[in-house]
């Protein structure tokens, strides 16, 4: 949602915060600014509520050649979409300037006390708190990174906040349950809330821990690091491998169908990772967690879909039960013993995700991460962590993600599988030759949906609701489809096991209805086809030959589907089918309305 960048470096800042708050534009935001410190000691602040572009032209004038800044784009909570809600904030004497993510809960009562005692407030946003509370503490004579620290421990909810003095051009920031991760280079320090933003000018880079205060003063100097007011050592320093040209979407027209089109190379990646130590139990004997007698997975959007898909595949191969929770309703779930809670999020910073591993772990129930970012906070909370290998993501709608996601989790469950008995070796074998399988299924996939989904898109722009149907394995498949042509094309979609369509569904259906059908040969889809098509509606099936996409198996050389995993892809001609009538509606698919690509806030 919200991003954070911030430079103090041995040369202009300006440019540094441009280009890490374009590249923070994939979160989601609906305002963006900077804070520049001047040769004069004061702040320029520039707002804007339009693209970061937008931004980069206010700046163009800037003759300072203020080496110090820090900047924000901001998805909105609390108050409209206005310039002066865009951060970042003041404090009262206009020499601090504070950035914030996250949601501070109780700013309503540290608002009306702060009026209280004289305090002027600019906007309607919680964050301004921060800098008034700061304000307040420094009064009491505390430094800069107490104060910093004072003023966190009023807060309640979480955030990750940068702080730039305009008097001495002193950056501080601290976190708590909000990503932030500080990088250092030979010109200097950059501070962000993605490290996406900031690769290409960092080698390694430290994230925050939750209670972390940590003081860049003054330039080149080792940052201090404290926790309420006491030195504490650097966290560990890591290694920072995502490159430029991952970011950059190259000759495609977006980042989504970069992103469409790598997943048979992803595939090949978590797989090569996987594959050599499943046979003998890895990864699952290297997490040292205990065994288990049940599966929950946590998870919200697409990541619940395929936290599912992996969770029936433990009970495909081996009869283990599961249960799927919605982390925002985890506050109603309640777990037997011996439950493994497999939490699943792509950029590990999923606030609903994060409240509802707090409610379910206890001693008996262990916690799993599966995630895109191993340095996050899911990761560092949870009890053992898997990352998934899908590369940097900049479409807001997942699509590679989820691909990694489900491989991840099914070479975890063969591994775990195999290493408690529940499945013999040759079983495990054998599924493992199956998994290899995957990535020129996912190829042929891909290349059939190139051929076929265009022109049926095309046709479907008129269309204001949609079906989609698919039983067994493909059910949940089905309902990753409905999800993506929701985020991108705006239009209502729904996704049903296609027996349910007689129990309610089918009131729908008139003529010249989309209904996408997954067919996976189950014999009963027939008649599921025949009640739509009595209905008038359009049929669109996915499946083998013949059907109207025949991407799954329906090549002239046809490959042999996983059953056991499911139709893992078939979610590429549904990808490239909501991104076509996206496009064909004028849609941005890489930043849908209203959407965010990391949602910090419950």
């Amino acid at each position: 949602m919200c991003g954070i960048i911030a430079a103090r470096l041995s040369g202009a800042a300006a440019p540094a915060l441009v280009e890490g708050l374009a590249r923070l534009e994939y979160r989601g935001y609906d305002s963006a600014g900077v804070a520049l410190r001047t040769g004069a000691g004061g702040l320029r602040v520039v707002r804007t509520i339009e693209r970061v572009a937008q931004l980069e032209r206010l700046l163009r004038d800037d003759d300072t050649l203020a080496t110090t800044g820090i900047g924000h784009t901001r998805w909105a909570t609390h108050g409209g979409v206005t310039e002066r809600n865009a951060h970042p904030h003041r404090d009262c004497s206009g020499e601090l300037a504070v950035v914030h993510n996250g949601i501070v809960e109780n700013a309503a009562a540290l608002r009306a006390e702060l009026e209280e005692r004289g305090h002027r407030f600019a906007s309607e946003v919680d964050s301004e708190v921060i800098p008034h509370l700061i304000e307040e503490a420094r009064q009491h004579g505390l430094g800069l990174a107490d104060a910093v620290g004072a003023a966190a421990s009023r807060l309640e909810g979480a955030w990750a906040v940068v702080v730039l003095d305009a008097e001495d051009g002193r950056v501080v920031a601290t976190a708590h349950r909000s990503p932030l991760v500080l990088g250092r280079s030979i010109d200097g320090d950059l501070l962000a809330s993605d490290i996406g933003a900031i690769a290409g000018r960092v080698e390694s880079f430290r994230a925050l821990r939750s209670g972390d205060v940590v003081e860049l003063d003054p330039l080149g100097s080792e940052p201090r690091w404290t926790q309420g007011g006491r030195a504490v050592a650097a966290p560990l320093a890591m290694p920072c491998t995502v490159s430029n040209e991952q970011l950059d979407r190259g000759d495609y027209p977006d980042h989504m169908a970069k992103e469409i089109d790598e997943q048979p190379a992803v595939a090949e990646r978590v797989l090569a990772e996987l594959l050599p130590g499943i046979a003998q139990g890895e990864p699952w004997r290297s997490l040292a967690l205990p065994d288990f007698r049940r599966i929950a997975v946590v998870a919200c959007g697409t990541s619940l879909h395929a936290g599912i898909a992996i969770a029936e595949v433990f009970g495909r191969l081996a009869g283990i039960p599961s249960t799927a929770v919605v982390a925002s309703e985890a506050a109603s779930t309640y777990l037997e013993e011996q439950t493994l809670v497999m939490a699943f999020s792509q950029s590990g910073e999923t606030a609903d995700v994060l409240r509802a591993v707090e409610m379910l772990r206890t001693p008996g129930n262990p916690v799993l991460a599966i995630t895109n970012a191993p340095h996050s906070t899911l990761a560092r909370t949870a009890d053992a962590v898997l990352p998934c290998h899908a590369g940097p993501e900049i479409g807001v709608a997942a699509t590679k993600t989820f691909t990694a996601q489900v491989l991840t989790g099914t070479g975890l469950a063969l591994a775990a599988l195999g290493a408690t008995g529940r499945m013999p070796r040759e079983r495990v074998l054998a599924a493992v030759e199956d998994l290899r399988r995957v990535p020129e299924l996912l190829a042929q996939s891909l290349r059939v949906a190139d051929r076929f989904v265009p022109g049926i898109a095309g046709g479907l722009l008129d269309a204001h609701g949609f079906l989609f149907l698919a039983r067994g394995a493909g059910v949940v498949y089905a309902a990753e489809g409905a999800l993506k042509l929701k985020e991108l094309s705006y239009r209502w979609a729904e996704s049903y096991p296609a027996g349910e369509l007689k129990h309610g569904p089918l009131a729908l259906v008139e003529a010249q209805t989309p209904v996408i059908v997954l067919d996976g040969a189950d014999a009963r889809l027939a008649g599921n086809i025949a009640e739509v098509g009595a209905r008038g509606g359009r049929v669109i099936r996915i499946g083998g030959l013949g059907a109207d996409i025949p991407a799954l198996g329906g090549s002239p050389a046809p490959i042999d589907a996983v059953d056991w995993l499911g139709p893992l892809e078939s979610v590429v001609p549904l990808q490239v089918l909501a991104r076509e009538i996206a496009l064909g509606l004028g849609h941005d698919v890489d930043k849908p309305r209203n959407l965010a690509k990391s949602v910090t806030v419950e």
